[in-house]
This record gives structure tokens, C-alpha cells and sequence, in this order.
């Protein structure tokens, strides 16, 4: 961390046990983003009156390069959240996980999934087992009668619309899976 760790108790007396766990906490967050510029923890118990022991309350703000990260763990009748040190690894844990989605996407390591591409079924040949798809662009993409999902191969017809999921076959591009789309799908 570019700047010293934040620590504030509210409402509790200072603890040194308590302030050296957040320290090992928070000096293990370099671990997963070594770029964290500050590191603010405040511990606190909310005044209300409970029925058991008090509930802590703890929030970790972490400043980064592009903004801030807040993590934060409030009691809400969660009564592990009596022991002060089971609190602070519960908002740690999440600030962590916070953390390392940040850090991915810093890395541009976010899972990106493409959605189905569009045709319509140009061709097919029922007695082999086969078709073809016209695609938006122009190509012609076979596709197998075990490729059709949720419907019935026998039941298709020629320029029926289709999301099919496109892959490498021995002769060219082929579907392997094919979905036809009804009349109330959503257009991308």
C-alpha cells in the first residue's frame, strides 16, 4: 500500500490484538493487487439494543487507481458476527474477492461470452441426416440432425431462423448446436 492503514474503533475501546489481525488482514490484500493506494478499516458496534451479545459492524474501503472499493460487513441479526475477529474476516473475504474482480478486469481477464450468431436454415436433406444454414454474411453452414436443440429435425423447414454456436469441422465450418427461434425472440 502506497499509504498507511486506516484503522478506527467506534463506539469500542482500541484493542491491540484486534488492530494487529486487521494489520495481517490487510497486508495480505497486496497478495492479490499490489497497486492498492490506501487501505481505510473501521470497526464499530451500532447503538441499538440486542437480546445477545453486541454485533460489529466493519467496513474496508480500498482506494485503487480507477476508483474505490467498499466492503463492508454489518451485523443484521448475523449473530457470528459477535466475535469482532469472525466480522473483520468476513468483510476481508469479501474486499478480497472484490479485489481480484478488479484486478481481472485490469488484466482484461473477464470471461466474455459471445452470443449465438443468427442464420436461416438454406438447405435440407433429411435422408442424410443433415442441413445447411445460410449465415448473415453469406456462408453456408452444415449442421446435423443431433446439432438441433429443443426441437424436432423432421419438423424444420427452409428459411426457418436459427442461433446456431459455429465450430471447425473436417470440411468446413459446421453448427454445433442449432436453436430455432420462435416468433417472440429477442433480436441482439
Amino acid at each position: 500500500m502506497k499509504q498507511p492503514l486506516q484503522i478506527t474503533f467506534r463506539d469500542i475501546p482500541h484493542s491491540d490484538s484486534v488492530e494487529a489481525y486487521i494489520r495481517e488482514k490487510a497486508a495480505k490484500l497486496d497478495q492479490f493487487y499490489d497497486h492498492i493506494m490506501a487501505c481505510r478499516v473501521v470497526l464499530e458496534v451500532p447503538h441499538g439494543h440486542h437480546h445477545k451479545g453486541k454485533l460489529y459492524y466493519v467496513r474496508v474501503d480500498l482506494t485503487v487507481p480507477d476508483g474505490e472499493l467498499v466492503a463492508s460487513r454489518a451485523p443484521k441479526e448475523h449473530h457470528a458476527h459477535e466475535d469482532a475477529y469472525v466480522a473483520i474476516r468476513d468483510a476481508f473475504d469479501a474486499a478480497r474477492r472484490q479485489l481480484q474482480d478488479y484486478a481481472r478486469k485490469q488484466r482484461n481477464k473477464v470471461k466474455r461470452h459471445e452470443s449465438p450468431l443468427h442464420g436461416r436454415i438454406s438447405e435440407l436433406v433429411p435422408m442424410e441426416d443433415f442441413g445447411k444454414i445460410e449465415s448473415s454474411d453469406g456462408k453456408e453452414i452444415y449442421f446435423h440432425r443431433n446439432s438441433v436443440v429443443d426441437a424436432d429435425f423432421d419438423s424444420l423447414a427452409i428459411g426457418n431462423d436459427v442461433r446456431y454456436v459455429e465450430e471447425a469441422g473436417d470440411e468446413g465450418p459446421q453448427a454445433s448446436t442449432v436453436y430455432i427461434i420462435g416468433k417472440h425472440h429477442i433480436v441482439d
